[in-house]
C-alpha cells in the first residue's frame, strides 16, 4: 500500500509539475521568461540552503538579486540591446567581496566563492535558455529548441532507469552513484537519439543533423549533469536537495541535467551559427 501510495503521489507530481512546465515553456515569450526566473531563483535558494549544511554561509540576498539582474540583463541584451544591467551584475560581483567585510562568517573567501558557484552553476543554465529561443531574432519566440530538449532528458532519464533496472549490471561510476550502469546508460542514450529523430519531425528550427547533435549532447552531457549534481549531495551528505517537489526531491534534483546540457547546447548552436555565416 505504501508503495502504491508513494507511486501516485510520484506521479501526481510529474505530471502537475509537467503540465506548469510546458505552459511556461510554449505559451508566451513573458511567461517563458518568468517560469525559468521563478526556477532559478528556487534552485538557487536551495543550492544555497545546502550550501550551509556544509558550513558556510553563501551571501543569500546578494546571490538571488543577482539572479534577477542576470535575467534582466540577457532579457535586455535580447530586446533593446542594452548593457545596463550586465554592468550592475558585474558590479555586485565585486560588491560581494566588500559586504563579506561586513558579515562577520567564518571562512569569508569561501562564503564568496559559494555565492558566485550558486550565480554560475546554477542560474546561468537557466537564463541561456532565453537565447535558445529567440534563435532567429527578438521578433521569433521560438520554443521548440528548448521543450525539445526537455522531451529528450525526460526521455533519457527514463529509459536509462528503466533499462538500467532490468538490465543493468556494470556500473557506471560507482563511486559517486552507485545504482546507475552502462547498460542503462546506453540505452537511454538511444532513445535520446530517437526522440532527436522525432523532434526534427515536428520542428524545422534545426536540421536533422543538428537535432542528433543536440540529442548527443543530452544524452552524455545530460548523465553527467546528474552525476555532478550527486557528487555536490555527496559531499555534503545529502539524498535529496530539496524536498519542493513531493515524492521527487528537490529543484536541483529535477533539473541536474539541464545545468549542464543548456551551456553545451548554447555554446555548440553559437558555434554553429557562426561557422554558417
Amino acid at each position: 500500500m505504501f508503495i502504491v501510495g508513494e507511486f501516485i503521489k510520484r506521479a501526481l507530481t510529474a505530471v502537475l509539475f509537467g503540465i506548469i512546465l510546458i505552459a511556461g515553456i510554449n505559451l508566451h515569450p513573458v511567461g517563458f521568461i518568468a517560469t525559468f526566473l521563478g526556477i532559478a531563483l528556487l534552485a538557487n535558494y536551495e543550492f544555497y540552503g545546502l550550501i550551509k549544511k556544509a558550513n558556510a554561509s553563501p551571501q543569500i540576498s546578494t546571490g538571488l538579486l543577482a539572479v534577477v539582474l542576470l535575467f534582466a540583463a540577457v532579457t535586455s541584451h535580447i530586446y533593446y540591446g542594452k548593457a545596463i544591467f550586465s554592468h550592475l551584475l558585474l558590479l555586485l560581483v565585486f560588491l560581494s567581496f566588500i559586504i563579506e567585510l561586513y558579515r562577520k562568517k567564518d571562512n569569508p573567501f569561501a562564503n564568496i566563492a559559494y555565492t558566485l558557484l550558486g550565480i554560475i552553476y546554477v542560474a546561468l543554465p537557466f537564463a541561456l535558455l532565453i537565447y535558445l529561443v529567440f534563435q532567429n531574432g527578438v521578433e521569433q519566440f521560438r520554443p521548440d529548441i528548448v521543450m525539445g530538449i526537455f522531451i529528450m532528458i525526460w526521455v533519457n532519464d527514463t529509459l536509462a532507469y528503466l533499462v538500467g533496472v532490468n538490465f543493468g549490471k556494470h556500473r557506471l561510476f560507482e563511486r559517486i552513484s552507485p545504482k546507475k550502469s552502462w547498460e542503462g546508460s546506453i540505452g537511454g542514450g538511444i532513445a535520446t537519439l530517437l526522440a532527436a529523430l522525432g523532434c526534427s519531425y515536428f520542428s524545422q528550427e534545426l536540421s536533422l543533423v543538428l537535432w542528433l547533435s543536440v540529442g548527443l549532447i543530452v544524452a552524455v552531457a545530460g548523465g553527467l549533469g546528474d552525476l555532478v549534481e550527486s557528487l555536490f549531495k555527496r559531499s555534503i551528505k545529502v539524498k535529496d536537495s530539496g524536498s519542493i517537489l513531493p515524492g521527487h526531491g528537490g529543484i536541483l534534483d529535477r533539473f541536474d541535467a539541464i545545468l549542464i546540457v543548456a551551456p553545451i547546447v548554447y555554446v555548440f548552436l553559437e558555434i554553429v551559427k557562426e561557422f554558417s555565416k
